[in-house]
């Protein structure tokens, strides 16, 4: 037998805490390098396409199971059809995705079948602790259903991404088990695939990996529409920007006083119910970082990351109450948070700690101001 076929201690160890999958992977890994497919950004464009669309996609999924959902870093690699059965070992779940408007291609979802039946068991009305490992028709199409809807979700990404409408067929869910030739029948068979690999978290019942596969020409072809939409907005950007030099015709100046008029009679309104005269507004301090020159690839890049939607939330304030207290709550009953009467409210940003504000009211509507930003120490700390 040879070296490499041998296994070693640490391999062996492995294979008896039930981590076959790793050991296999690594052991027979014969996969080329993703270099001598995908340039490095290229490989940065796919797990930022993924990033945002999956990272989407874990809201829906949230919301469908009833528990905090997390789907981050994303790994890009290749792996060559003849070495499937060396990925994938054991019986996985497939989810085959097909694009029917936008783009002309499909990839695959694979996860483990444990990750799978959790997902069912909460689909289902359970509480995820004892999943039915035997995926029978019904916890198929439990998990077809999350499916649809986090990659309808996906889709929708996809669309602002790319600037056109994308669209997707009803996802196909069944057993992926490549030892015995099933689950690939309808996916395209090609001599190479991506994968790119993505940490599933759901609450405390699953911490894995979900994948992704795909056609190495169709990933290609992502990259290029998105590089593509980046030089088309740049182009625009700079057509556009010599308009903005010219002075005001005779029908842009009524317009614009109107703009001033009611920019008055705004700032003319009580702005807040809890308005105090001497209100100390703090600036941000920051610091100065040296100028960086970017290439127009990566300008691109970063222009990609200005329009990802952050959830803002204000926090009015916070209280424990015990089951029975929230038994006996009825119409009427008055709560009373951990908060003084004009004391700072909480912003947060995508469920971090970023600033703090007052409650004002604009014309009909609430909004906040911004007082304070918090410094970068005590975001660190409110990171634990």
């Amino acid at each position: 037998m040879s070296d490499r076929e041998m296994l070693s201690q640490e391999e062996i160890d492995a294979l008896l805490n039930g981590e076959e999958e790793e050991v296999f992977a690594k052991h027979f890994d014969e996969n080329p390098p993703v270099n001598d497919f995908l340039s490095s950004m290229e490989q940065d464009a796919l797990g930022e396409i993924g990033n945002i669309s999956f990272g989407n996609s874990a809201t829906a999924l949230s919301t469908l199971l009833n528990q905090k959902v997390d789907i981050t870093t994303p790994k890009v690699s290749v792996v060559e059809n003849s070495t499937l059965a060396q990925e994938f070992p054991n019986p996985h779940v497939s989810i085959n995705v097909k694009y029917t408007e936008g783009f002309t291609g499909a990839n695959l979802l694979i996860m483990k079948i444990r990750d799978a039946a959790i997902i069912a068991d909460l689909m289902l009305g359970g509480d995820g602790t004892t999943p039915n490992e035997e995926m029978n028709e019904i916890s198929l199409s439990a998990v077809q259903e999350a499916m649809n809807q986090m990659m309808g979700s996906a889709a929708t990404s996809m669309s602002s991404i790319f600037n056109k409408r994308i669209d997707i067929s009803p996802p196909s869910t069944e057993i992926l088990d490549v030892n015995n030739g099933e689950g690939l029948e309808e996916f395209p068979q090609t001599e190479s695939f991506i994968k790119i690999s993505f940490n599933l978290k759901v609450g405390e019942l699953i911490d894995s990996d979900i994948m992704q596969l795909l056609p190495i020409q169709f990933a290609k072809d992502l990259v290029e529409e998105l590089l593509n939409v980046g030089e088309v907005q740049e182009v625009e950007a700079t057509t556009q920007a010599p308009t903005s030099q010219k002075q005001n015709t005779p029908q842009q100046a009524p317009a614009e006083a109107q703009v001033k008029q009611e920019q008055k009679v705004i700032s003319s309104k009580p702005t807040s119910a809890y308005t105090e005269p001497n209100v100390k507004v703090q600036h941000a301090e920051l610091q100065e970082l040296e100028s960086v020159s970017l290439q127009p690839k990566e300008k691109q890049n970063l222009n990609m990351l200005l329009d990802i939607p952050l959830k803002v939330s204000v926090e009015l304030g916070r209280t424990k109450k015990t089951i029975k207290d929230i038994l006996e709550m009825g119409s009427g009953s008055i709560i009373e948070l951990d908060k003084l009467a004009g004391e700072p409210v909480d912003i947060h940003v995508n469920d971090k700690l970023i600033a703090k504000g007052e409650v004002v009211v604009i014309d009909e509507n609430f909004g906040v101001r911004v007082t304070d930003i918090i410094s970068q120490t005590e975001r660190i700390k409110n990171l634990n």
